[in-house]
């Protein structure tokens, strides 16, 4: 992996410690990756892919980037972020899906100088078919463009997340933590394909946990987007019982807050100062409190979040039931 180029974007390492009060409230020692604290914009888990990912854009001299995804994406607006930063034009095709006023990552979107339009479809190949027109439009006046998949979610950006738990298992052996298990949240499945492989590499016999935010089949995505990232970087990988498992927490739809996950987003941010948004991270955080209250999280070992960032949406939707 340290062979494949990048660029460096973020501050790295991300804190990792134990949250205290949330540990001695649910009998488990829970510790939190803070990839929201990754220095760029207001932080999230795209800037480890994008590290990687806009390296290879710029290695094939491409002075544009485009990527897609929700109104509200967060990896939209980190696209934009790093791009600006490395002098690129961004456009961002997001789907006219979810809160498109002027709010949230938008605004963000507007100050990082990205040209956003709205494309009113709920198919990613009708946006990717989007994508190849504009190039081809783009190349006739002499530019080219490098298209990222929604989330940043192929195997070269899966590697991000493989490299960040060769980070967290220094960290851990540090801190003195035993993991036994890592969650984040799954939105398009990238980060936690690079998890999973990471686990695999650097924490063997560590149990990853996805919590679906979308209905996508990412029990099958996952595995392999994780076997596609390791033949890219020519390490081993073979998925064995137990090592990986979905579980969604969806709520009323995708980029919808759910008001079950009010009370466990307001703990969080009450007792630890940290804040989570609905649609991510907030779904994922109640999602895996409530499976350790049922027992999921078999074997021992302590159990680390990675918080995958993506306050913004805070600004931009209110929590149902606060």
């Amino acid at each position: 992996m340290k062979a494949l180029p990048k660029v460096s974007l973020g501050v790295f390492p991300t804190p990792f410690y134990k949250l205290e009060a949330i540990s001695a409230t649910y009998g488990r020692n829970i510790w939190i990756k803070r990839d929201d604290l990754c220095g760029v914009a207001l932080g999230g888990n795209k800037v480890r892919k994008l590290e990687l990912l806009l390296a290879q854009a710029r290695q094939q001299g491409c002075d544009t980037v485009f990527t897609t995804g929700g109104a509200q994406s967060n990896h939209a607006m980190l696209t934009a972020a790093c791009a600006a930063r490395l002098g690129m034009r961004c456009i961002l095709l997001l789907k006219k899906r979810g809160v498109t006023d002027h709010r949230g990552n938008l605004v963000l979107n507007d100050i990082f100088g990205a040209d956003v339009r709205f494309l009113d479809t709920d198919r990613y190949e009708d946006i990717y078919a989007e994508m190849d027109r504009l190039s081809a439009e783009l190349a006739r006046e002499g530019h080219r463009a490098y298209a990222i998949p929604v989330g940043g979610s192929n195997p070269l950006g899966a590697l991000g997340y493989a490299a960040c738990v060769e980070e967290l298992a220094a960290q851990a052996g540090a801190a003195g933590a035993r993991i036994g298990h890592i969650v984040s949240a799954t939105g398009s499945g990238g980060t936690t394909a690079g998890l999973l492989l990471g686990a695999k590499t650097y924490l063997p016999g560590v149990k990853v946990t996805g919590i679906g935010v979308d209905d996508d089949p990412f029990d099958t995505i996952v595995p392999q987007l994780a076997a596609g990232a390791a033949e890219l970087a020519q390490i081993p990988f073979a998925l064995e019982e137990g090592d990986f498992s979905m579980v969604w927490n969806m709520g009323p739809g995708y980029a919808v807050a759910n008001e079950e996950d009010t009370p466990y987003i307001q703990e969080l941010a009450r007792r630890e100062g940290i804040l989570l948004d609905p649609v991510y991270t907030g779904k994922a955080w109640s999602g895996m409190l409530r499976l350790l209250q049922e027992g999921h999280f078999t074997g021992g070992g302590d159990v680390v979040f990675v918080h995958t960032g993506g306050a913004a949406a805070l600004f931009a939707m209110d929590l149902p039931g606060a």
